[in-house]
């Protein structure tokens, strides 16, 4: 059998692949990688469907070993791969022959690093994803040492003439979407667009949270429990925003201001603690 085994797995790895929606009246988030775009590239250059389960590495430190042959890619941000010990570039398909070893060092920018191997990452099906979800725990568990990771049946590589890395700046301007409880809030765009933040050490896949700049309720109380959406920007009490991510909960009772669009969100979920940001309200 054609598998991978995991010898360490850095600060967090886990099985992602683009996730479960539409079970948000059961409670349970889309998850997915955060970074859909790289994991989808990955796929694309070992000869996967776009949406075959991946590797989602967070900050490298990520080594598995090869038993059988199989092809593999790295993609995110720029980060030093290595086969046998011997420099490899990522963003390209690389082979791996029987008991090969592979190493995914730390990102130069960003946070996440995604590794596709050809066949996927045959674990189980869990509401229709292989999908780790930090939240719930539905899904595969934070990979271990020693976790033995089967793969399905290859495909063809499909190549791609030009495939840069992704470039993570350190400094975000993010689009919003006002509403709906916007009215919760003094003059809510010039709020948000003369606010700055950073991003928090306490972001995770639940969501981005925000140090900075308070934003101003004109109503006191608090909310029933609404619906969420991933790129919902809540403000709980102490109005530091929070950016829902893939793992978010279903429901909460803060005012959301606003919505990220989605396809804004993988810079988000690439951002690292500390990288400056900044809101720019649309219609």
């Amino acid at each position: 059998m054609r598998r991978l085994t995991v010898l360490a797995t850095g600060p967090q790895a886990l099985v992602q692949d683009l996730g479960r929606p539409g079970h948000a009246h059961l409670g349970v988030p889309p998850s997915g990688a955060l970074d859909a775009p790289s994991l989808t590239l990955a796929n694309r250059l070992v000869g996967n469907p776009e949406d075959a389960a991946g590797l989602e590495l967070l900050l490298g430190g990520f080594t598995a070993r090869a038993h059988g042959s199989c092809t593999i890619a790295v993609t995110g941000p720029s980060a030093e791969i290595r086969k046998n010990g011997r420099l490899v570039d990522s963003h390209a398909p690389i082979h791996l022959a029987e008991d090969d070893v592979v190493q995914v060092g730390t990102p130069r920018t960003g946070l996440r690093c995604y590794l596709a191997a050809s066949g996927g990452i045959d674990v189980d099906k869990q509401l229709g994803s292989r999908s780790t979800d930090v939240l719930s725990g539905i899904g595969p568990a934070p990979l271990k040492v020693d976790d033995v990771l089967p793969l399905g049946t290859p495909g063809v590589p499909t190549g791609e003439d030009v495939v840069p890395p992704v470039n993570a700046p350190q400094e975000l301007a993010i689009p919003i979407v006002l509403g709906p409880r916007d009215d919760w809030f003094e003059q809510p765009a010039e709020q948000l667009r003369r606010g700055r933040w950073t991003m928090s050490d306490r972001s995770n896949r639940v969501g981005a949270r925000l140090d900075g700049t308070a934003l101003q309720r004109k109503q006191n109380g608090e909310l029933p429990s609404e619906g969420l959406v991933t790129g919902a920007v809540q403000i709980p009490p102490n109005g530091l925003p929070v950016i829902f991510l893939n793992d978010h909960p279903t429901t909460g009772g803060y005012p959301v201001i606003g919505v990220v669009p989605a396809g804004y969100l993988p810079h988000i979920g690439q951002a690292r603690p500390g990288v400056k940001v900044r809101f720019q309200p649309v219609e």
